[in-house]
């Protein structure tokens, strides 16, 4: 029998100073460290400032919805601006 690769991983991070852990999926841990790169600032930074920002009681959920809101922010920059490249070609299109 095959065995799954585990994808929820606990992991240590230092949260304003402070040693802590949160449990996030390999997915989830990938898209936190994009953004962080993004951001040109460390993981451990970006937790902070989610830790800080967090309407939730857990390290580890806050961080999912946040990196779930930054891709879905980020799709629908992209789908305004593929209407508005439409739009300027329905407009620029000459007559038939």
């Amino acid at each position: 029998m095959k065995r799954l690769k585990r994808t929820i991983v606990k992991r240590s991070v230092v949260v304003s100073g402070r040693q802590t852990s949160v449990t996030v999926e390999d997915s989830f841990w990938e898209g936190l460290t994009e953004i962080a790169n993004e951001r040109r600032i460390s993981v451990p930074a970006l937790v902070t400032i989610i830790n800080a920002e967090r309407n939730h009681s857990n390290l580890s959920s806050a961080i999912r919805l946040f990196v779930l809101r930054h891709y879905q922010d980020q799709a629908e920059r992209a789908l305004v601006a593929l209407d508005q490249a439409k739009e300027r070609q329905t407009t620029e299109a000459p007559p038939d």
